[in-house]
């Protein structure tokens, strides 16, 4: 089975499961807006990302939009989608934009809007670096090399809701390395090697006037877009950053 069809079953199972909602919302909630931005090509974020848009769209009152950035690239193609958005979702690589757009995106997180972070979120801007320290709570020093991994929930934060439904599994990753993370995070998951131990997901409110929340997660790799737990936080971290339950159409 190739990438593609793997990360179509994982995805199908999921609607299988659903998520709980709320009939009445359904009735009065607009569709929720995701705005995506793609740029990470070690990690074929377009592909996984294009997939998940699709599931999204297909199974919830959800409407995305996406830009398709390119890694190291000098700008977002369609940023001005994200004013008409309600979440921002970041999986690019040190791109850097314009200043008009990285004003554009500044001012989202000053507002304290939903933003979700994949994987190389963590220096998604080259020409806004701190993105990682002030609104995801991160502290990027890198990464180790190719190793087996345990993904384990972490039992302080076993009732969160980002963690509904989910189980440890194991993956083959490498690490990103996070030594000092902000004071504020929960940290959702952890990853354990024979070499290493770093936190692999966590939340947090990043904008305590607005309620701002973040959710990121260091996972990221085409394979992890195939395993149903990890489709199944990112769902949840949907809902979870929104303040909202997902309506199932």
């Amino acid at each position: 089975m190739n990438a593609l069809k793997r990360l179509s079953a994982s995805l199908a199972a999921l609607a299988i499961c659903g998520t709980p909602f709320s009939a009445q919302a359904e009735k009065q909630a607009p569709a929720m807006k995701i705005h995506m931005i793609s740029g990470s090509k070690q990690y074929e974020s377009e592909k996984s990302l294009t997939a998940f848009k699709a599931y999204l769209e297909e199974h919830y009152r959800i409407r995305c939009t996406l830009s398709l950035a390119k890694d190291k690239g000098s700008e977002i193609p369609g940023i001005e989608a994200l004013d008409d958005a309600d979440i921002l979702l970041v999986f690019c690589r040190r791109v850097t934009m314009p200043s008009e757009q990285l004003e554009r995106i500044k001012v989202w997180c000053d507002a304290g809007k939903p933003v979700i972070g994949i994987r190389t979120a963590s220096h998604a801007f080259q020409n806004w670096l701190e993105f990682d320290k002030v609104v995801l709570g991160g502290d990027y020093k890198g990464h180790g090399g190719d190793e087996e991994v345990q993904v384990l929930i972490e039992e302080k934060a076993g009732s969160h809701p980002i963690l509904a439904g989910l189980k440890a599994w194991t993956r083959m990753a490498k690490l990103y390395r996070n030594p000092n993370l902000a004071e504020d995070v929960t940290v959702l998951m952890t990853a354990i090697s024979k070499k290493d131990r770093q936190p692999i997901a966590w939340c947090r409110v990043y904008n305590r006037e607005k309620d701002g929340r973040s959710f990121y997660t260091s996972m990221g790799f085409p394979h992890d877009f195939e395993n149903e737990n990890f489709n199944r936080m990112l769902i949840n971290a949907i809902s979870w950053v929104a303040k909202r339950e997902l309506q199932r159409k």
